[in-house]
């Protein structure tokens, strides 16, 4: 079993030194779910929210949430990240969030991606909160990455081969 990387010996947590390790591209693609009642999702269909817009907003927040993952995540290393794209998209029973990150760094993005669909679906909650409190934010889940000295993963079941509203 692999040693977790931020405990140093005496079981003291640490940011992992990674001034070592190569400069290499690297991506990670995120998803998340925020499940609605079918009125809310009509309400954001025909643009009937009190506050807005809510997945436009979504996006800008995932953006702006990724570039301070550090400040989320205690032991993240900040990182210059160069591209950032974070998708809203309105399905029969919610929104699918989704976000890709690059950066060319000694450590990977995966946090970024993670973070990224975090805060979208926070946002979105938090627009539609006054139409509906019982929304649900599921799936939350890295779905690949690419780069580093681990190499390659990739989520077996995507791309869904289905739509996700069809599932749910």
């Amino acid at each position: 079993m692999p040693k977790l990387s931020h405990y140093t010996n005496r079981g003291e947590v640490q940011m992992v030194d990674v001034s070592g390790k190569q400069v290499t591209t690297r991506t990670a693609k995120a998803h998340a779910f925020i499940k609605m009642k079918p009125r809310i999702v009509t309400a954001v269909r025909r643009l009937k929210n009190p506050k807005g817009n809510p997945l436009e907003v979504a996006r800008i927040a995932g953006i702006a949430a990724a570039k301070r993952t550090a400040e989320w995540i205690p032991l993240c290393h900040p990182l210059p990240l160069t591209r950032i794209d974070v998708t809203a998209t309105l399905c029969e029973n919610g929104v699918e969030l989704g976000s890709t990150i690059m950066a060319t760094a000694q450590t990977g993005v995966e946090m970024e991606a993670l973070v990224a669909v975090s805060a979208a679906a926070l946002t979105v909650y938090d627009m539609c909160k006054a139409l509906d409190k019982g929304m649900e934010i599921t799936d939350i889940y890295l779905v690949e990455k690419t780069g580093g000295k681990s190499g390659d993963f990739r989520r077996d079941q995507w791309p869904r081969k289905t739509p996700r509203s069809a599932k749910r």
